[in-house]
């Protein structure tokens, strides 16, 4: 029988969880805004659909057969749901509500989304946020496969077909040991980072090739020996002095500042360098006004970091 149509409505479903409740079907009426014999044949039609006696008919208080209270108890359920699918949909026209899945890449997602989240169990209590980390190349694989709602991702991204709310940008700091000559220096500049061996991650990320845009620009060399598949392994490289790195700010805040000593990070002067980053979602989806109102919830969040430059 399953999925069958129910031969009863919630409204007749409603009607019997009031009688039981008043046990009176002319105080049950009344609850229900509808006359005493319009219930009592309600009821009898939901009796007949279910082919069960549901209510005992006699002098006094009315009863609800074993049946009934049976039928009353799991109607109940069945009208909170129907009321919980009103509530959602209003939440829904409304703002953020349900349940959302983010696709977000590790360079960025373990450093910035817990902080969002904090602020969204606070701001949006319905909303419930799935996130899941992927590698870039494979988020917006993903994204068009329908296995994420959206992603949180470095810009730009290809694609006709996808719509974009951008976030902020989100400075890279060169990364060096902490036994380095340019440490010496408040700010770095191109000519210092000239022959320099810079340490990249794999060009699965976007960062790749940004940092070796720069790179080439700059005349430092990008390290082919050893590409690090995470920002800890790149940190780590830098510390047995393998060569320098960038690193993104909030990486930076979350990892280094005040907790590593065998790495120190220098601003880069001149075009201040950043990535851009932004929520991406199929422009078919139709929840263009919901994922606007998530994005400014991000760079409400994102202003709490005053590194970041807020976009949008």
């Amino acid at each position: 029988m399953h999925n069958a149509i129910p031969p009863f409505t919630l409204r007749q479903l409603r009607y019997l969880v009031a009688l039981e409740e008043t046990a009176h079907f002319r105080e049950a009426a009344e609850s229900c805004g509808i006359s005493q014999p319009s219930l009592s044949v309600q009821i009898k039609t939901l009796e007949e659909a279910l082919g069960l006696t549901l209510v005992e008919r006699g002098r006094g208080p009315v009863q609800l057969t074993v049946a009934g209270r049976e039928v009353a108890r799991r109607g109940r359920e069945m009208l909170d749901a129907a009321q919980g699918i009103l509530d959602l949909s209003v939440t829904l026209k409304s703002g953020l509500g349900g349940t959302i899945r983010l696709g977000t890449s590790a360079t960025l997602g373990p450093y910035l989304m817990p902080h969002v989240v904090g602020d969204l169990h606070r701001t949006h209590p319905d909303l419930r946020l799935y996130i899941r980390e992927a590698a870039p190349r494979d988020l917006m694989r993903e994204l068009q496969d329908g296995v994420h709602d959206l992603i949180l991702t470095q810009l730009p991204v290809p694609g006709a077909t996808l719509s974009v709310a951008r976030l902020f940008r989100e400075p890279l700091a060169v990364a060096l040991p902490a036994d380095h000559d340019l440490i010496a220096k408040t700010e770095l500049d191109a000519p210092d980072l000239a022959q320099q061996t810079i340490l990249s991650l794999s060009p699965a990320y976007a960062l790749h090739d940004q940092i070796a845009a720069m790179c080439s620009n700059m005349g430092a060399d990008v390290s082919r020996d050893y590409e690090g598949t995470s920002l800890d392994a790149l940190r780590q490289m830098v510390a047995m002095d393998m060569g320098l790195t960038f690193l993104p700010a909030l990486y930076v805040r979350s990892e280094i500042e005040g907790r590593a000593r065998d790495v120190v990070v220098r601003p880069f002067r001149g075009r201040r360098f950043s990535r851009s980053i932004g929520l991406v979602w199929r422009a078919s989806s139709g929840a263009g006004p919901a994922y606007d109102r998530l994005a400014e919830a991000i760079r409400s969040t994102a202003r709490r970091f005053p590194e970041l430059v807020i976009e949008g």
